[in-house]
């Protein structure tokens, strides 16, 4: 059996290309597309080629971007216009395969094995959608094309933008093993920086690693990051059906301010998992896990997570548990600057529970379920904010 031909094509800037398209004169200026400064969410989510020259990264600060371009045009977010995109460009993506897995709005894996009688060989169905997509959308895309998702991956990144890297059995030594070991995907930084305290800087120095010192190093990941790099991936590419399912469902905010009371963080919470529960109840989902990640203002992240009792989606069960979580890990007084509550290990709210016939507790859980589903429905009439708990009403 031959190998698998996996593409994975990538959006160009995507935010502020979409941008452009609408806007072309910031395709003349450094123009980068960001959070609301004023609310601390102030961070680059995109820059065009402009801006990029100047030195301008993805996911820094606006003051730091602005200190390396002072002509900087800032463009806050329209996600709802990207996610119309995102749309039309996997809707062209599907009529090649089946087989299209997106990994965020601007990112897809294809698997093109059983597309090339059709269409050609893999280097010709990427070369086809780079030409499509930026003569019927007007946007660019860089693919890699390669024997697995981690090193289709590697070439959508090799060369950009607009182009089309082909990552073979024959040559990925070549050009994967001299690349930064970060560039891998599933090495963060810290994973990255670990690696590096042991003498691994290239994806090449962790193909030819020993074992046993990467799993001391980075645990179980580490003889899997191993595999990746000498092209050992076999996991495939979803239907773009099942790339939907929901896995987890989290809602996190920075603070207008840095907060330092419990009580304070308890409004926050309770806004979010108002929100958390919602949409839970919304994709017919309940939760068993409970996340909650706090960062205080030198971006320090503590997270932690607590099993719920019984799966549930209840905005006041999600509200006990964060705060239990808050409480056994957060000392009153210390500075929070955001946080984020988020909801894990899913399952269908069908799913059978286990109940007692004579369980007051069961009841009661029951008559909150319908109060929540009654809350939905009027907030779908009147607008999220008909309804709101009373210790969020005076906070900003």
């Amino acid at each position: 059996m031959g190998d698998r031909v996996i593409l994975h094509c990538d959006c160009n800037a995507f935010f502020a290309s979409v941008e452009c398209l609408h806007n072309p004169q910031y395709r003349d200026v450094p123009m980068a597309v960001a959070g609301d400064e004023q609310t601390r969410s102030g961070i680059i989510l995109a820059k065009n080629e402009l801006a990029k020259k100047s030195g301008v990264v993805t996911a820094e600060t606006i003051w730091q971007a602005r200190k390396k371009c002072p002509g900087l045009v800032l463009v806050p977010p329209r996600h709802g216009e990207y996610h119309k995109y995102y749309l039309k460009i996997n809707d062209i993506y599907q009529q090649y395969t089946e087989q299209v897995e997106p990994f965020g709005v601007d990112e897809s894996w294809l698997d093109v094995t059983g597309s090339q009688k059709l269409f050609g060989s893999g280097p010709d169905i990427a070369e086809t959608l780079r030409k499509r997509i930026k003569s019927e959308i007007g946007l660019t895309i860089s693919v890699g094309v390669s024997f697995n998702k981690i090193f289709a991956k590697l070439g959508s990144d090799y060369k950009k933008p607009d182009a089309v890297t082909v990552i073979t059995r024959e040559n990925f030594r070549n050009i994967v093993w001299k690349l930064p070991v970060d560039a891998m995907i599933y090495i963060g930084g810290n994973a990255a920086e670990a690696l590096r305290r042991i003498g691994i800087r290239t994806i090449g120095q962790l193909a030819l690693a020993d074992r046993e010192l990467l799993y001391k190093t980075l645990g179980k990941g580490g003889p899997a990051a191993c595999d990746f790099a000498n092209g050992l991936d076999d996991s495939p590419v979803l239907p773009f059906e099942h790339a939907h399912e929901v896995k987890s469902v989290g809602n996190g905010t920075t603070l207008p301010h840095d907060l330092s009371k419990t009580q304070e963080l308890r409004n926050c919470v309770t806004e979010l998992c108002e929100l958390v529960a919602g949409r839970l109840r919304a994709c017919g989902m309940r939760c068993t896990t409970v996340n909650v990640a706090l960062k205080d203002p030198q971006f320090h992240t503590i997270s932690r997570q607590k099993p719920t009792k019984n799966p549930t989606d209840i905005t006041k069960e999600l509200i006990e548990i964060a705060m239990e979580i808050i409480t056994a890990n957060y000392r009153d007084g210390k500075l929070i600057r955001s946080i984020t509550v988020t909801a894990h290990n899913l399952v269908p709210c069908d799913a059978k529970e286990q109940l007692s016939l004579f369980s007051q507790a069961d009841y009661k859980r029951e008559k909150m379920h319908e109060l929540e589903e009654t809350k939905d429905r009027i907030r779908k009439k009147y607008g999220r904010d008909a309804l709101r708990y009373a210790n969020t009403l005076d906070t900003d």
